[in-house]
């Protein structure tokens, strides 16, 4: 089990999860299955073999970029192409985002394999980039060939770099190019942005180095006005339709498609400031380390292995959430979980904060769900993962 503290800063968010890759959770996708590498060498020796080879390799974005949410909205997605120029197949073994400004909510760097690269830079807008709120997709199809995209790393507040623990890395083809994706939240304002990410990586061939997935638990949620406040947002289909308008029309799609999948009715679930949701285990894999996901309002976050059974067996525990401060926590030791194992993630939320935080207090109350804005929320444990 893993209390919060002491633990190492991380990619994110592997973020924080976007709407399409909800999407495809819901229609069955998971668990992103690992590239296995046979091991020969202990991870200690392998990561000493592998350390004379490092490079470290820096990806721009598009520089002094000002971002302009749609009418009405303080939060844009904006997503660019970086091309790392890779001679060979590598594996990445560090990453770190540089936010450029304060306005950067979060990050994430997605993996598009060369079959794909040119697709991608056919959005790219002549070096441009677009908005993508959700995740980067090549169609409209919340179930297109992008869902499930792969994460190289993801930044949220509080993160330095993500060092993968010894003989861990994750794999980056030949060929293969970068998604840079930034929410940005306007609250505060509308500054220019030159955010970039710097790697250490090492060849693929001979490393030994096992590679890694990353894996996105998110939990349905639903978060009443608090007691005595009121307003026409306090209503929850208002609210819902409001988050469409702002985010388009998937936006709805997603919260009611988490509902589902989360065992509660859609149009009338159970309302709290608590909630949970219990995901499947797929495949024999090794859980190596967990960020908590939450925005603003978030108090605590709990992952439990099989809950409700003998084998019941909480794995992370963070009571004390900190929006600022978000950091990943390697699971020490290591727990294997296999075909039928279940993990619930648990979160919490203050929903009073909202009147209370700078970046929240003048925005009118609302009945929070599941939502990409920085004034919504979320309930998501980002898992990596190696096969058992």
């Amino acid at each position: 089990m893993i209390d919060d503290q002491g633990d190492q800063p991380m990619m994110l968010r592997s973020q924080v999860l976007r709407s399409s890759t909800l999407r495809a959770l819901i229609a069955g996708l998971v668990i992103i299955a690992a590239v296995a590498v046979t091991i020969s060498l202990s991870p200690r020796e392998a990561s000493a073999r592998a350390a004379a080879k490092v490079q470290t390799i820096t990806v721009k974005t598009p520089a002094n970029y000002v971002p302009k949410p749609p009418d009405g909205a303080k939060d844009l997605y904006h997503c660019s192409v970086v091309n790392p120029h890779l001679k060979q197949d590598m594996v990445v073994t560090t990453t770190a985002f540089h936010p450029g400004t304060k306005e950067v909510h979060h990050a994430i760097v997605y993996r598009v394999d060369p079959e794909h690269a040119a697709a991608a830079q056919e959005l790219n807008n002549n070096g441009k980039g677009w908005t993508c709120f959700g995740e980067p997709s090549l169609s409209n199809d919340a179930l297109g060939e992008f869902s499930g995209m792969p994460w190289l790393c993801g930044w949220s507040p509080g993160h330095g770099a993500d060092v993968m623990p010894t003989g861990l890395g994750a794999p980056l083809q030949k060929g293969s190019v970068l998604i840079v994706q930034i929410h940005y939240n306007t609250l505060i304002g509308a500054k220019p942005d030159s955010s970039y990410v710097t790697m250490k990586a090492v060849p693929a061939a001979g490393s030994n180095i096992q590679t890694v997935s990353i894996q996105q638990l998110p939990a349905a949620l639903d978060i009443p006005c608090p007691e005595g406040v009121t307003g026409p947002l306090c209503d929850r289909a208002a609210s819902i339709a409001d988050l469409s308008k702002r985010f388009g029309s998937a936006a709805a799609i997603t919260v009611y498609g988490l509902e589902r999948f989360c065992g509660r009715d859609p149009m009338n679930p159970p309302v709290g400031n608590s909630t949970s949701c219990t995901w499947p285990v797929r495949g024999n894999e090794v859980i190596q380390r967990i960020t908590p996901h939450m925005h603003l309002l978030g108090q605590s976050m709990t992952v439990t292995v099989n809950p409700g059974t003998p084998q019941a067996q909480v794995i992370l525990n963070v009571p004390n959430y900190n929006f600022d401060n978000q950091v990943a926590h390697n699971i020490t030791p290591t727990v294997h979980v296999g075909p039928g194992d279940k993990i619930e993630v648990s979160c919490t939320w203050n929903p009073s904060l909202r009147a209370l935080n700078p970046q929240t207090k003048k925005l009118p109350p609302r009945f929070i769900t599941w939502g990409d804005g920085s004034s919504d929320e979320m309930c998501l444990a980002v898992m990596t993962t190696t096969p058992a």
